[in-house]
C-alpha cells in the first residue's frame, strides 16, 4: 500500500534503461531514503514477454506484469516511468497515467517531439500540480540539459545553440575520420557495438536528432514547430573524400542540429552534418559522446559534454527525476512558456560543396556562372590529386549565403552534363571558420 513516506513505481519497459533504474535504485536506497525522506519502491515492471530471462534481479514485493492496467489501474502507483519507446502504445501509457493523476518520467524523445502540445495541453487540465511531467533522459541521455535549459537560463537569452546530439553517428563519423573507415564499416562497427538500432535510418537520417533538436528549440525559444519544417540531412551521402577536404581546411566533420535566433527575432534550425575547425570545442567531441553549446547574452558560451546514451547515462536521468519528484520538487510548465517567436525556414551560412565531375573543358567558368547568377560569391576552390578517374571531384567553399540559394545552385550544377550524381554540402558552422 502506498503510505505517505513512500514513493511506489510502476515501470513500463524492462530492457536496458528499465533495468539500469531497478538497479540504480536498489543500490541507493538507503541514501535516496535519505536524501527525499521517502523511501522508493519498484512495485511494477511491465513487459510483452514474462518469460523472458532479466539481466537484474527484481527487488522484494516487485512483480513482473504483461498488462499496461496492471500499473494504470493500480491507486497505489504513484509514478508511471516509460522507458518503452514507440509513440503509439507509449502515447497512450502516458496520456492514462496523467490522467489517472500518477506523475510520468520518460526517455521517449520521439514521443515528445511527436506530441509535445498534445501533452502540454493534457497538462493544463490537470487540477492539482501534484502530476508532474519529466522527460530529463528524452535528450542526450545522460547530461541534464534538459533541467539546465528549464532553470539555468530563465534570465538570459539565448543567441545559438548547436550540437552533437546522436551518438551513433558521432561515433561513425570519428571512425570515418580518424580510423579512416568507409559509411558501411563505420555503421556496421556502430551495429556490433549496440550504438545503431537494427534499423538505423532514425540515426543516420538525422531524425534522433531533429526530435532532440524540436524540444530543445521549445525550451529554448517558447516555439513549436513541426518535425519536417526543420532541414534534415543526415551522414548517408558523406565520404572519405569529404573528410581530406575537410582536413585540407584545418578541421573536421560532424552530424549538428543547430538553432539560431537571428538579428530579426526569428529562430532558424537544422540538422546536418557541419564543417568544424580543429579548435572548435566540437571537434574533439569523439566517438558515442554528445555535446551541445548553449551561445547566450548572459553566460556567453555553456558547454555541456556527456554519454548520450547507453543503459546507465539514460537510466540515471530517470532517477534524478524520480528523486526530485519524491522530493516533492514542482514544475508548472515543463516546456518553458510559450512564445511568439517565428520559424524563419531557411538560414545562412558559408557553405562546403563537393561536385563529382566527368573531365571536359569549361567546369570551373559553370560553375562559377551559376554561383553568380544566384548571388553566391565563391571563397575558395579545393581539388585533391586524382588518383581514380571514378574518384573524379572538386570542392567549393562559399561566402556566407542563405541556404536557399545553395539549393539553387545545386540544382543548377546537377542538370549540367559533366556533373555526377548528386552535389554533397554541408553548412560551416562558425562565421569565423578561417581563424
Amino acid at each position: 500500500m502506498s503510505t505517505p513516506d513512500t514513493i511506489n513505481l510502476g515501470i513500463f519497459g524492462g530492457g536496458t534503461v528499465g533495468g539500469g533504474i531497478v538497479e540504480i535504485l536498489t543500490q541507493k536506497s538507503s541514501y535516496f531514503r535519505q536524501l527525499t525522506g521517502k523511501t522508493i519502491r519498484v512495485r511494477k515492471v511491465c513487459v510483452r514477454d514474462a518469460s523472458k530471462p532479466r539481466d537484474f534481479t527484481l527487488p522484494e514485493g516487485c512483480s513482473i506484469v504483461t498488462s499496461y492496467d496492471d500499473i494504470l489501474d493500480d491507486d497505489d502507483i504513484d509514478i508511471a516511468v516509460e522507458v518503452m519507446g514507440g509513440t503509439t502504445d507509449a502515447k497512450d501509457v502516458v496520456f492514462t497515467a496523467l490522467s489517472k493523476g500518477k506523475s510520468v518520467v520518460t526517455a521517449n524523445k520521439a514521443l515528445i517531439a511527436k506530441d509535445l502540445p498534445e501533452i502540454e495541453k493534457l497538462l493544463t487540465t490537470l487540477d492539482t500540480d501534484d502530476t508532474q511531467f519529466r522527460y530529463e533522459a528524452a535528450v542526450c541521455g545522460g547530461i541534464p540539459i534538459i533541467r539546465s535549459m528549464q532553470s539555468d537560463f530563465v534570465g538570459d537569452d539565448i543567441k545559438l545553440m548547436s550540437g552533437i546530439i546522436n551518438g551513433c553517428t558521432n561515433f561513425m563519423l570519428t571512425a570515418m575520420d580518424r580510423d579512416k573507415k568507409s559509411y558501411d564499416e563505420a555503421l556496421d562497427q556502430a551495429s556490433k557495438l549496440g550504438y545503431a538500432e537494427a534499423d538505423p535510418t532514425l540515426d543516420v537520417g538525422g531524425f534522433d536528432a531533429r526530435s532532440k533538436l524540436k524540444i530543445l528549440m521549445r525550451l529554448a525559444y517558447g516555439m513549436d514547430v513541426e518535425e519536417d519544417e526543420i532541414s534534415c540531412r543526415g551522414i548517408t551521402e558523406l565520404t572519405k573524400m569529404d573528410f581530406e577536404y575537410a582536413k585540407m581546411l584545418g578541421g573536421t566533420i560532424k552530424l549538428l542540429g543547430v538553432a539560431e535566433k537571428n538579428d530579426d527575432g526569428h529562430v532558424s534550425a537544422f540538422v546536418s552534418p557541419c564543417y568544424v575547425t580543429n579548435d572548435d570545442p566540437l571537434s574533439s567531441v569523439n566517438g558515442a559522446t554528445n555535446a551541445i553549446e548553449v551561445v547566450s547574452k548572459n553566460l556567453v558560451s555553456s558547454i555541456y559534454i556527456g554519454q548520450g546514451a547507453g543503459r546507465y547515462p539514460t537510466a540515471n536521468s530517470c532517477i534524478n527525476d524520480i528523486v526530485a519528484l519524491a522530493k516533492g520538487d514542482k514544475t508548472k510548465l515543463p516546456f518553458n512558456p510559450k512564445s511568439d517567436t517565428k520559424f524563419a525556414n531557411n538560414y545562412s551560412s558559408v557553405f562546403f560543396l563537393r561536385l563529382n565531375y566527368r573531365d571536359q573543358v569549361g567546369i570551373t567558368r559553370q560553375v562559377g556562372e551559376i554561383c553568380e547568377k544566384h548571388d553566391v560569391s565563391i571563397h575558395s576552390i579545393l581539388q585533391n590529386p586524382v588518383q581514380k578517374s571514378q574518384d573524379s571531384a572538386f570542392a567549393i567553399v562559399t561566402e556566407k549565403v542563405e541556404y536557399a540559394a545553395i539549393l539553387q545552385v545545386l540544382a543548377d550544377i546537377e542538370a549540367l552534363s559533366w556533373c555526377k550524381g548528386k552535389p554533397f554540402y554541408m553548412p560551416v558552422l562558425r562565421e569565423d571558420w578561417q581563424t
